[in-house]
């Protein structure tokens, strides 16, 4: 067995998160996390191995304790470090937005209200990006998530923690391996078995650099992913976001003159008009959140989760 500590640059209330069914995976309860931990696979060079994770609830001064079953060498524990950095955000510095949005008349609030905030994402792009692709136009959300945990169930390696089998995210390697009908049978559509595996072709082939997206630019991982099948201007202003990064850039991307995805969201929240507003009046209306796009949308996504949330409660009481 081995145990490490976790630093994250505060502020970081993780506990948060448990409120956000979105940042989880199928095996997951939320409820259970306080006490339990968090647990799922973690890669690990050429294999995984199981994680769980404790946060120890200082906001300013955060800390997750790791415990794997597995004897993990420094090496090792260095990178499933980079995968836990990844997926809980401790590297992200949100401290400068908090000083330049505090008095922005629709963020500031939120970066009150979320004190600490930092969103979920997973260990790496492809998870995210298979993760995305399978869930995409599937408003079941419960469904969405068997669907995705099929596929790792089917092409992942399977690991036991406590009795019970958790499933890796699949690998490239193991994807390629996949048909498209053998996917459909676990509840994704053939075309999206057809974009899984075509994104996994591209990254061994290396016509799709990981590396490379993960740290470049938000307009050159935007113009990149989007022409990646089955991915497209949406999904790709959605994946820009779990990047182990504070900035993103959220083009226009108009239809028949109609402005779709997060810029409209943004825009609308600000009482413009997503239609007929300038690219300069857009840069502006966003100007406190300038080098801190993504989290700064993480801090409105929440709060719109939470607000959804707390008005079903009022119409189910």
């Amino acid at each position: 067995m081995s145990t490490w500590t976790l630093k994250s640059t505060p502020p970081h209330d993780w506990f948060l998160c448990l409120d956000i069914e979105q940042y989880f995976d199928h095996e997951h309860d939320p409820e259970t996390i306080f006490e339990e931990g968090f647990t799922r696979p973690i890669p690990v060079g050429d294999r995984d191995v199981i994680v769980t994770t404790f946060f120890n609830g200082d906001v300013e001064q955060p800390e997750f304790h790791c415990e794997s079953p597995e004897t993990l060498d420094k090496r090792e524990i260095e990178l499933a470090n980079k995968s836990l950095a990844r997926i809980f955000g401790t590297d992200l510095d949100l401290r400068p937005l908090y000083e330049k949005a505090e008095n922005d008349p629709v963020l500031g609030p939120k970066l009150t209200e979320l004190y600490g905030l930092k969103r979920m994402a997973r260990a790496n792009l492809f998870e995210d990006a298979v993760n995305r692709i399978i869930e995409m136009r599937l408003s079941h959300k419960p469904t969405a998530k068997r669907m995705v945990h099929d596929v790792r169930e089917k092409y992942g390696t399977t690991l036991v923690h406590n009795g019970k089998n958790i499933p890796a995210w699949p690998r490239p390697h193991q994807l390629i391996k996949a048909n498209p009908m053998s996917i459909r049978k676990l509840g994704p559509t053939k075309r999206k078995g057809e974009f899984i595996i075509g994104m996994a072709e591209d990254i061994l082939a290396g016509e799709l650099d990981l590396e490379f997206l993960e740290t470049c630019d938000p307009q050159t991982f935007y113009d990149t992913i989007k022409d990646v099948r089955g991915i497209g201007p949406t999904s790709a202003q959605q994946l820009m976001l779990f990047r182990n990064q504070t900035a993103a850039a959220f083009p226009s991307n108009k239809k028949s003159g109609e402005e779709k995805g997060l810029r409209k969201w943004i825009i609308m929240s600000y009482g413009g008009d997503p239609d007929t507003i300038t690219e300069d009046d857009f840069k502006e209306m966003i100007t406190n959140w300038e080098g801190y796009e993504a989290s700064a949308l993480e801090f409105m996504f929440v709060n719109w989760v939470l607000s959804e949330k707390e008005k079903k409660r009022k119409r189910d009481v």
